[in-house]
């Protein structure tokens, strides 16, 4: 739910039904972030198509990478919508409740490997104070193996949490447990 009207599926009709169809099909329920596009269904299937191809596309970053990116960046924006629904699903593939916690409180543990500590402070650095991105930044991703198509993967996922942060933010999309469990992936 959110501050502005919104269709839910049992109220859907032509694309938007088949949208939210396909979506229960693959992931067993509609996201609230998603239904706040109701009004404008191409919308909704521009931000599924974008966010399929960053999050599951075959690219050097494993899935547990996209999803650290999507916590730190939504951290970072006090996105508690988007920080509930990534650190869950980055549970599925970070399995210390610990470590989980500490990323979803905003610190960049000493456990993670160099490299994901590298791809946090970038993803930290770019979405706090984006204007101070500079060519070490790129640098320093390098010596940590990430080839320039990853990085490329790696700037995109930061920026498109920082589009869907400013969409769950700005129009006050609501979540509780229920919404945010439960998905297939």
């Amino acid at each position: 739910m959110s501050w502005i009207k919104e269709i839910g599926p049992d109220e859907a009709e032509g694309e938007l039904l088949h949208q939210y169809q396909e979506l229960e099909r693959q992931r067993g329920k509609v996201a609230n972030i998603l239904k706040v596009h109701s009004l404008r269904p191409s919308s909704l299937q521009a931000h599924l198509a974008l966010y399929m191809d960053l999050m599951f596309a075959s690219g050097g970053l494993s899935r547990a990478q996209r999803e650290l990116i999507a916590v730190v960046v939504s951290r970072v924006n006090q996105c508690d919508y988007c920080v509930a629904h990534h650190a869950e699903a980055l549970s599925r593939y970070l399995r210390d409740p610990a470590l989980l916690a500490e990323i979803a409180h905003g610190e960049v543990p000493a456990s993670l490997t160099p490299a994901d500590q590298a791809l946090a402070a970038y993803a930290s650095k770019l979405t706090g104070a984006p204007s101070t991105i500079a060519p070490d930044d790129i640098e320093t991703l390098r010596r940590h193996g990430y080839a320039d198509p990853d990085i490329l993967l790696i700037n995109l996922i930061v920026a498109y949490f920082n589009f869907v942060n400013r969409i769950a933010l700005g129009l006050g999309v609501s979540f509780d447990e229920v919404e945010v469990s439960g998905y297939r992936t």
